[in-house]
């Protein structure tokens, strides 16, 4: 068995500037504990891979494509592969999220 604290997890280097811990990594699927503090966001990227993201605490934005929705704790965002998105704190408490990729992405499918 392994357990990972999530909130005691290493922050991984990212070019979004932000908390980012990756906490689970199999050759099938990769979660990462993102935080994002009040006016913090994501840059606008795209996955080679589906992803999804649960909220886990506070509240902010998410932008898939052309579409903005306000999120909160417990809701889950499906994000298509390939289709750009970004995270948002817009608020003034922090905003946790789980992101899952599935299936990992390879060194071949990564996006630039």
């Amino acid at each position: 068995m392994k357990i990972t604290n999530a909130l005691a997890a290493e922050d991984k280097p990212n070019p979004h500037g932000v908390s980012a811990k990756p906490i689970y990594d199999s050759p099938h699927a990769m979660a990462v504990h993102i935080t994002l503090q009040p006016g913090q966001s994501l840059k606008r990227h795209a996955t080679p891979v589906d992803v999804f993201f649960y909220v886990l605490e506070g509240n902010g934005i998410v932008e898939i494509g052309e579409e903005k929705e306000r999120v909160s704790r417990d809701m889950i965002i499906e994000s298509p592969a390939r289709i750009p998105h970004r995270l948002v704190n817009d608020g003034e408490q922090v905003f946790r999220v789980l992101v899952v990729k599935v299936p990992k992405p390879t060194e071949s499918t990564k996006v630039l």
